[in-house]
């Protein structure tokens, strides 16, 4: 069977038929990054849930460690809903609760003060093993919460319509 042509065509106007904007190709490429960038945090978040019942004290599990975690794992809930169905509020009410949630792990490794002991007493590092795992854990998630904030930014960016030029 021939190939059908349009009338009036050789075939050689091929570059001009349709032409993709590179924001389009922007946009895949930043919700493909955001996806590994969301499923790695996930798995930080999810060890940082495992550590806190493993950490827990006489008076039981830290309530600020369980809601930073929480909170994390719903804010990439609502971030994957947001990149998938590419809804810009979404994406933005994710970011600012997983960089909440974040900046309340932080606070909990400072208020624990476990890492300063450790530092000062070498003798005490077995006894101190998970919550030096929990510190490193928290940097790990920090350094992706940095990815995953300028590839939401870049992404949001890329997502909105063009400006009209006056």
């Amino acid at each position: 069977m021939q190939k059908r042509r349009p009338s009036g065509t050789d075939g050689s106007d091929f570059s001009y038929r349709m032409v993709v904007d590179s924001r389009y190709t922007k946009v895949a490429k930043g919700k493909s990054r955001l996806s590994v960038l969301i499923f790695a945090q996930a798995v930080i978040q999810l060890i940082g849930l495992l550590l806190t019942f493993l950490l827990k004290s006489e008076e039981g599990p830290n309530p600020l460690s369980i809601s930073s975690a929480s909170l994390g794992l719903v804010s990439l809930i609502i971030g994957e809903l947001g990149r998938k169905r590419s809804r810009v509020s979404f994406l933005r009410v994710g970011m600012v609760a997983s960089s909440i949630a974040i900046l309340l792990s932080v606070f909990c490794i400072i208020k624990n003060n476990s890492v300063l002991e450790v530092i000062n007493n070498a003798t005490n590092r077995e006894a101190k093993k998970f919550e030096l795992l929990e510190t490193a854990r928290v940097l790990l998630g920090s350094l992706v919460q940095i990815f995953l904030i300028s590839t939401i930014i870049s992404l949001i960016g890329n997502m909105s319509p063009p400006k009209k030029a006056s």
